[in-house]
């Protein structure tokens, strides 16, 4: 199984970034999709996921409005465009996958996204 975020980097404040994660090893159309940060000195805190069966999505109210989260079952790949970055969205972004049926709960690596000017 294997979780590979990539797009993380550096922004202004006001900026965007796309983060995407490839997903394979499982059955990524089966399975919720989550974004979850951790920011230095602090606990990881969920930002948002996306439903395996109907597509829907829920997002923290600190992110939403600004960030969308999408997957591509075809592609096995989850994406999150971060629009109107503040720099308090600075943290480590994972992607993490989760079986509806409980138990499988996979993580990727993590991707640094800093907004700094």
């Amino acid at each position: 199984v294997q979780l590979v975020e990539s797009g993380g980097g550096m922004v202004q404040p006001g900026g965007s970034l796309r983060l995407s994660c490839a997903a394979s090893g499982f059955t990524f159309s089966s399975y919720h999709m989550y974004w979850v940060r951790q920011a230095p000195g602090k606990e990881r805190e969920f930002v948002a996921w996306i439903n395996w069966d109907n597509g829907s999505t829920t997002y923290a109210d600190s992110v939403k409005g600004r960030f969308t989260i999408s997957r591509d079952n075809a592609k096995n790949t989850v994406y999150f465009q971060m629009n109107s970055l503040k720099p308090e969205d600075t943290a480590v972004y994972y992607c993490n996958a989760r079986s509806p049926l409980g138990g499988a709960n996979y993580w990727g690596q993590g991707t640094q996204v800093t907004v700094s000017s």
